[in-house]
């Protein structure tokens, strides 16, 4: 590739999702990662893609949702374009209702999701019954169920993305000169970068554990309870996670606190009760400041941008992401929250 429109920083699910919103608009991209496809928390194992509660509005929940919804959309064309498969799948969610007040909580937001979710998806409340053998125990007896909430193979979505772009003519390399605009989507490392080149915090690490196991529950819908998430795949396994660690000192390593994760997921979910354990990772989220992520002009250097800050939600916030910074790289057209915008974490 003798000329590049973009350079792109970080082979993760921003990085790819920002190359592949410019490589379909025509653009020549370069995607620079020394650690090769999905080597940070792209390469892990859950892969939900869960909304918001359908209440107070807002410009970040309204932000999610878009993307969530164009989300099968875009992992169609991804992988028309790439032959390869995301692991996508609008599956829904199940959350158990712990008591009376919840459930009547529950039934509110099934209103308000008809009316902010557009028809789109639904929030329903309804009994443990309807998916027995599969439903965690709910003490009400009734669950949440919504629609919206989707899956994908992280490592999966990450190659079928990556194969998408080197389709339209893009670059994946681990060393190259950069040229044109140049994205910055390097993760938790390049927010304590950013935080040292500013002399204050913008973000940091969150590490998480997470395991597979070998269970078949592929058309089922994912679960969330006690904070974690179940998540049937295509493939034929379960994946649970995760920890969320402020402190650690190897963000690789795998303990304990895994341990507890996979037995407590084994009790709320007794389908997966003696499913065996094929696969443990770990691995650090970039988190910035803001709790949102970090989209626009990198301070202080003409032609540079940042898209950083996926933590939880990365995969679920990619397919906007891209665009909205597709469109301020390409076209200088400006649509990014006020949230999410570098300042807010400065």
């Amino acid at each position: 590739m003798a000329i590049v429109d973009v350079t792109i920083y970080g082979a993760g699910i921003f990085g790819l999702s920002v190359a592949w919103s410019c490589a379909r608009r025509g653009a020549k991209v370069r995607v620079i990662d020394p650690g090769g496809i999905g080597a940070g928390s792209s390469g892990g194992l859950v892969g939900a893609l869960a909304p918001h509660v359908p209440e107070r509005w807002n410009a970040k929940k309204a932000f999610q949702f878009d993307s969530l919804i164009m989300a099968e959309d875009y992992w169609a064309e991804v992988e028309a374009v790439s032959n390869l498969s995301s692991g996508y799948g609008r599956t829904g969610r199940l959350q158990p209702i712990a008591d009376d007040r919840l459930l009547a909580l529950a039934h509110d937001r099934k209103a308000e999701a008809a009316e902010l979710w557009q028809g789109k998806a639904t929030w329903d409340v309804r009994p443990v019954a309807d998916f027995a053998g599969w439903a965690p125990d709910s003490p009400t007896g009734y669950l949440i169920h919504d629609t919206l909430t989707a899956r994908m193979n992280p490592r999966q979505a990450a190659g079928a993305l990556a194969a998408a772009v080197q389709a339209k003519g893009g670059e994946i390399v681990k060393s190259a000169p950069e040229q044109g605009h140049v994205v910055w989507a390097t993760g938790w490392q390049g927010l304590l970068a950013l935080s040292q080149e500013l002399g204050k915090p913008v973000g940091n690490g969150v590490k998480g554990q997470s395991a597979v196991l070998q269970h078949d529950a592929a058309p089922l819908p994912q679960i969330f309870t006690d904070a974690l998430h179940i998540i049937p795949h295509a493939n034929g396994t379960v994946a649970i996670g995760s920890t969320s660690e402020r402190d650690f000192d190897d963000p690789q390593s795998c303990d304990a606190a895994l341990d507890d994760v996979i037995a407590r997921a084994r009790k709320a979910c007794p389908a997966i009760a003696g499913a065996p354990v094929i696969e443990r990772w770990a691995g650090v989220r970039p988190r910035a400041k803001s709790r949102a992520p970090m989209l626009g002009a990198y301070p202080g250097r003409s032609g540079h941008f940042i898209a950083n800050g996926g933590f939880k939600i990365g995969f679920g916030m990619g397919p906007k992401i891209g665009e909205v910074m597709a469109d301020l790289v390409l076209d200088e057209r400006d649509t990014i929250p006020e949230d999410f915008r570098v300042a807010a974490s400065l």
